[in-house]
């Protein structure tokens, strides 16, 4: 195993610098050294103490990751960049007959961050770069040839239990992986570096992180690691050296947070949908006692506040018939899954084989019961290790980051579904097309558009995650706002004095309290000039709780808007009938509330209905090319559906 010191980066010198002895008569340089991790950077111009939306995708891949590389994207981390603040790209492809196509952004993305996979980044610099060790050695022949059988090997190692690093070089090239490893490292720190905007406009913020890539059993364990700046580690923890999420997490600890050295880190889970129940199976890592128990939960919560409840292998949230007992039926539960129905349910077992659609379906995959389930898990150890904060992102291995737009859909897998065609298709060996979607995109709520202030929401989880439209939604949580709060000129101020914001812990009560109030927005995304947005249908309330026998409930509130507002859509052109609401907004008090059961609160704002890509693909394609998906989609596509967007929750302890 490699040791993975931190990298001291040289920091960009700023005016608390050039300030010299006066430093201390600035505020913002006088908070800036209270915390050893903070950058050193101008300042931004534009500074909103009440919080500003920007909007990301954390969640990419280009050339440097296997699984990218065999299907055509051959793209550098700074073209990916690129694209992200605006720029066009031609959409890989492995196969030179198929036509190119050119992509772009409707607007660019306030931040990004490359994720590839940390596993094989030297492994695919050896076998691209000619004349280096191991270039024309079986595996790497394999490799260029592309297709399946290029990606294959390469995945099947990380579906081992016990994996062994790839040893392209032979004895006559001691250190050769090692070199290569870091040399790509470097080139993915380099990249966001350069990306990252440090002058006073503060217009795009990249960051620097890897996809941690453990699928065991063919079961996705995957993590997104995100560093929050110039300091990292000098390789990345990959599943070679951390052969579970626990092991990595400790590592992370070990060698960035707790080293004294300027390095902060944290993780964001993704997938748990393809994980059979492992994701969020109460193992704890091997724990054999009550008391390792907490401790390996408490170091799961430090490591891990966000998870991805969307991307483009599907929705997170919840499950028709997995919602467990004591729970009303949710029919927004039925949206981008990617098994049908009469999928075998897990029960209380896992099963294996997710990540290729194989084994059971566990109501744990979803983010909604694992909610609940932190909730039972606080009961019994006193913490809860799974108070997430909801983001969403794309998954793209085209380097295309934050393209979701629904109505020019051009795939995310290189020449897997680079056409419609291909698209509309059942899939391959190790990619599925139809039942995939656009993917997602992370919002926060931050200061201003800087690396700290943004790692900082992600931190203290006032972010959220949309579907693919650029909604934008708030959550508020005290017990003494008033019902007119939503007509008040600047209300996010109120609210922020007056209690929490999402990703929070409700204050305790005042003495005469009886229920707590929550104060929720939305806004509709506007869209551009060429493609208006569409509006809001109506905005939720979903609460989950812990009974005093032990047993986890939930129910999902209207709070504002309306499902019957008469929205539609003219399948025939896919343009949408019927109006929505620019804004909605709701002071809203639980009126089941019992003060001696823990429970979580989020929001979900439901836009109305319109075309999903599937859909405009169709409607688009010659008629005598029109395969049969067309007509007889599979169960899980729907032809219409109901884009959104999710707060992260406030949680409420007694």
């Amino acid at each position: 195993m490699w040791t993975h010191p931190v990298v001291k980066r040289p920091r960009t010198p700023s005016n608390c610098l050039l300030l010299g002895a006066l430093v201390s008569l600035w505020a913002g340089c006088e908070e800036e050294t209270l915390d050893p991790r903070a950058e050193v950077r101008v300042p931004c111009a534009q500074h909103n103490p009440q919080r500003s939306a920007y909007f990301g995708d954390l969640h990419l891949h280009t050339g440097f990751s296997f699984d990218a590389y065999v299907y055509g994207n051959h793209f550098a981390p700074e073209d990916a960049y690129r694209f992200a603040r605006g720029e066009a790209i031609v959409i890989p492809t492995a196969n030179a007959t198929d036509e190119e196509i050119a992509v772009r952004l409707d607007r660019p993305l306030d931040f990004a961050m490359v994720s590839d996979h940390a596993e094989f980044l030297g492994e695919v610099l050896l076998c691209t770069r000619e004349g280096s060790p191991g270039y024309d050695s079986p595996t790497c022949n394999a490799f260029r040839r592309g297709g399946d059988d290029g990606v294959t090997y390469f995945g099947m190692q990380t579906a081992l239990q016990d994996p062994d690093r790839l040893d392209l070089c032979g004895a006559a090239n001691p250190g050769c992986m090692e070199a290569a490893l870091k040399e790509r490292w470097q080139a993915i720190w380099q990249a966001a570096e350069e990306a990252y905007d440090r002058t006073a406009a503060c217009e795009f913020v990249s960051f620097v992180g890897y996809e941690y890539t453990a699928t065991p059993d063919v079961v996705n364990m995957h993590r997104n690691v995100i560093f929050r700046g110039s300091e990292v580690l000098v390789a990345p923890i990959s599943y070679y050296e951390a052969p579970d999420p626990y092991s990595l997490w400790r590592g992370l600890a070990a060698l960035c947070l707790d080293a004294d050295a300027g390095c902060d880190v944290l993780t964001i889970g993704h997938n748990s949908n393809l994980s059979n129940g492992n994701y969020f199976w109460p193992g704890y890592g091997g724990a054999r006692t009550e008391a390792e128990e907490r401790e390996a939960a408490a170091l799961r919560a430090r490591m891990e506040p966000l998870v991805e409840i969307f991307q483009h292998k599907g929705d997170m949230e919840c499950r028709l018939g997995l919602q467990g007992p004591g729970s009303e039926p949710d029919p927004l539960c039925d949206f981008e899954k990617q098994r049908p129905p009469d999928a075998e349910d897990c029960g209380e077992s896992v099963g294996s084989g997710g990540m290729r659609l194989g084994g059971c379906v566990s109501r744990r995959d979803f983010l909604r019961n694992t909610l609940k389930d932190g909730l039972a898990e606080e009961a019994r150890l006193g913490l809860n290790p799974y108070r997430f904060g909801i983001v969403a992102g794309t998954d793209t291995h085209n380097g295309t980051a934050g393209y979701t737009l629904e109505h020019a859909f051009h795939g995310h897998v290189g020449d897997v579904d680079n056409q419609a065609i291909k698209r509309l298709a059942p899939g391959n060996l190790t990619h599925d097309t139809i039942i995939n979607n656009p993917g997602g995109l992370m919002g926060v709520w931050a200061e201003e558009r800087s690396r700290d202030s943004i790692f900082l929401a992600m931190r203290r989880r006032e972010v959220f995650g949309t579907s693919g439209p650029r909604i934008r939604i708030r959550l508020f949580g005290g017990w003494r706002y008033s019902d007119g709060l939503c007509a008040h000129e600047g209300w996010e101020k109120d609210a922020y004095a007056s209690g929490v914001p999402m990703g929070q812990e409700l204050p305790r009560p005042p003495g005469q309290a009886t229920s707590p109030t929550f104060v929720v927005w939305a806004a509709a995304d506007e869209g551009t000039l060429e493609h208006p947005g569409v509006g809001l249908q109506r905005l939720q309330i979903i609460k989950g709780w812990l009974d005093a026998v032990g047993e986890t409930h939930e129910r999902v509130f209207d709070v504002a808007g309306d499902e019957g507002n008469g929205a539609s859509v003219d399948l025939a052109t896919c343009a949408p009938l019927g109006s929505g609401e620019e804004t909605l907004c709701a002071v809203w008090s639980d009126p089941d509330f019992d003060p001696s059961e823990r429970a979580f609160y989020y929001a979900r704002a439901v836009q109305n209905p319109t075309c999903r890509w599937s859909t405009w693909d169709c409607l688009r394609m010659d008629s005598a090319l029109r395969p049969a998906t067309c007509d007889e989609p599979p169960s899980q596509v729907k032809p219409v559906i109901h884009e959104r967007a999710w707060s992260s929750p406030i949680w409420y302890t007694p």
